[in-house]
């Protein structure tokens, strides 16, 4: 007896019997308590008290809440479509580098960069010697290829940071990122060794790669389409003096 009245008097107010306490238990574990965790949350969020969570009201909050995650799932599906949406736009239709729009626009992006910040940056300018001869003597399937094979020998000889694009026709740009004139100059005579000396051929007959190319250093002073201009420009110039004529600079 001694001990019964002990636990019975713990945490007890006087005046407030046994009785009153082994009523209380049952109720922690019945009714709105002992449904789901997220239904519990999400009537609080609505304002709906625990009383008022009737049958009809829980299966209305389950609708609302299927509703809430197809929604959901559907944003997701948009955003993806959106994102490839963004990527074919900015890629190049035949290759998978940026095209000209995109690499224009990450152009004026890294000049700014540089006049922001001081940091010299690089455009290299490549154009592909011989694309005529080669769409004359083997078809433009063949010419894709060519095109394909230096837009893939530029994306694995360049850093991750280095933006690659297709100008135009059989023309490729570079945009080199904290390089001054002197590593702007290395690279772009690594990467036309590489093409000049990479084995290619076209349904089983050898064809040459060779390109011409032009170097030009920004430090933010001008646009886009000025540094375009001076880097075409040094590609010219660098394409008179191997005294090559492939016929036109077209694709």
């Amino acid at each position: 007896m001694k001990i019964e009245r002990t636990r019975g008097s713990i945490g007890v107010k006087p005046g407030a019997g046994t009785s009153r306490s082994r009523a209380a238990a049952p109720a922690a574990t019945a009714g709105p308590a002992s449904q789901p965790r997220e239904i519990q949350d999400t009537t609080s969020i609505l304002g709906v008290s625990e009383q008022e969570l009737t049958p009809k009201v829980r299966a209305a909050i389950m609708t609302l809440l299927e509703e809430v995650a197809a929604l959901r799932e559907e944003l997701e599906r948009s955003k993806a479509r959106l994102s490839q949406l963004e990527r074919l736009a900015d890629e190049d239709s035949l290759i998978p580098v940026a095209n000209r729009r995109a690499f224009v626009r990450e152009l004026s992006r890294v000049i700014s960069y540089s006049q922001r910040y001081g940091t010299p940056s690089s455009l290299l300018f490549f154009d592909l010697n011989g694309m005529k001869q080669i769409n004359d003597s083997f078809g433009h399937a063949a010419g894709d290829a060519a095109l394909k094979r230096v837009a893939e020998l530029l994306l694995a000889n360049v850093r991750e940071s280095d933006i690659v694009g297709r100008l135009g026709g059989d023309e490729f740009g570079i945009i080199l990122v904290h390089s001054d004139a002197a590593a702007g100059k290395e690279k772009a005579v690594e990467l036309a060794r590489l093409l000049a000396t990479s084995e290619w051929d076209w349904q089983g007959r050898p064809i040459d790669l060779s390109v011409a190319y032009g170097v030009y250093t920004f430090s933010g002073k001008e646009s886009a389409l000025d540094a375009l201009a001076e880097a075409d420009h040094a590609m010219y110039a660098h394409k008179q003096s191997l005294g090559k004529n492939n016929g036109g600079r077209s694709s």
